[in-house]
């Protein structure tokens, strides 16, 4: 296949871009640079990819991608995604997840692309009634990032619906891991594996924010997946794009992770494993609208798209990051 990644030269989608050319597929990125990385994409141009730099809310620059390189796919990893930044500044996330998301749509009408894997979140859940949280509990978003990736989930299924789009939504948590060229590097830094590893080389301590939930330990227990998890499921996800598949004759939508929730103090003693040493941390209050326990169901992933996660301890997942980032202690900058 001919493949456009929106934020190919970003953490999820340049691993994405490096599992889709091992597969044999053509790729473009689009992406602006806003938070994807220079670095990245020329390691993955040297590797076979090719960068355009601009928006996917640019629709008239989609558009010429789309015929130009005769794409056949996109997969759709582009997104504001921190939290904290979309209930400061909703109308960011409105204009760029979904406005632009439509602009993406349309370009895709015109040209007559109908095939799309999006990389969604399970945010669009908010907080759950029950878990592992299947994927047909009730979207209930708590904050403008999840409300604006349902908000796109809905705009797909209706396109779907109108003009013959072939889509699949995954949904997931918490991503985790590097591969060899490419790994995470955010500013701000939000996450907490991340923020663990910087803390152990000497940055600041890690804040567990609440040790009295009623968990086993009495921090948070979340969901993780490995980065090239995730990664081979957009593969597998794009596969099933291909006109005759029974599985998008109408929107697909599917969670991914471990299977496995893991609490904060689990990820703190899975890094002193990988790293050799304590981890400075101190404890916090709660964090207002932070469920105890997030989990999603993911065996229909497995059941009808042919994916499980193949690195699904948190040691995998520290590791593989803690290793890129000793080969990389500058991140993308040296």
């Amino acid at each position: 296949m001919r493949i456009l990644v929106t934020g190919g030269a970003g953490y999820v989608g340049s691993v994405s871009v490096e599992t889709l050319l091992e597969a044999g597929h053509e790729v473009v990125m689009l992406d602006d640079l806003s938070t994807g990385h220079p670095g990245a994409a020329a390691g993955l141009a040297s590797a076979g990819a090719r960068l355009e730099r601009g928006s996917y809310g640019d629709a008239e620059l989609v558009r010429r991608i789309l015929v130009g390189e005769r794409i056949e796919a996109v997969l759709h990893c582009a997104a504001r995604s921190l939290v904290p930044e979309s209930l400061r500044d909703p109308a960011r996330y409105y204009r760029d997840n979904v406005a632009g998301g439509i602009a993406l749509l349309e370009a895709l009408r015109e040209t007559g692309v109908d095939r799309l894997v999006f990389s969604s979140t399970a945010a669009v859940y908010g907080a759950p009634e029950s878990v592992p949280i299947p994927e047909d509990a009730p979207l209930r978003p708590i904050n403008p990032y999840g409300e604006t990736k349902r908000a796109f989930e809905g705009a797909m299924a209706w396109y779907g619906a109108a003009y013959g789009l072939r889509s699949v939504s995954l949904r997931y948590f918490n991503v985790a891991g590097a591969s060899g060229r490419n790994g995470e590097v955010h500013d701000p830094e939000t996450h907490l594996i991340p923020n663990i590893l910087r803390a152990a080389e000497g940055g600041p301590p890690v804040v567990v924010y609440g040790d009295d939930y009623a968990t086993p330990d009495g921090t948070a227990v979340r969901d993780y997946i490995d980065v090239r998890d995730l990664a081979e499921a957009h593969l597998l996800a794009l596969e099933a794009t291909a006109p005759g598949d029974p599985l998008t004759d109408a929107p697909a939508t599917f969670n991914l992770g471990s299977g496995d929730g893991v609490s904060v103090r689990g990820i703190l003693s899975s890094a002193e494993r990988v790293v050799g040493r304590p981890i400075p941390h101190t404890i916090g209050p709660r964090r207002p609208g932070d469920p105890p326990v997030l989990v999603a169901a993911t065996a229909r992933a497995g059941q009808v798209l042919g994916w499980r996660p193949r690195r699904s301890t948190p040691d995998e997942m520290i590791g593989s990051a803690w290793a890129w980032r000793r080969e990389h202690p500058r991140g993308y900058g040296g």
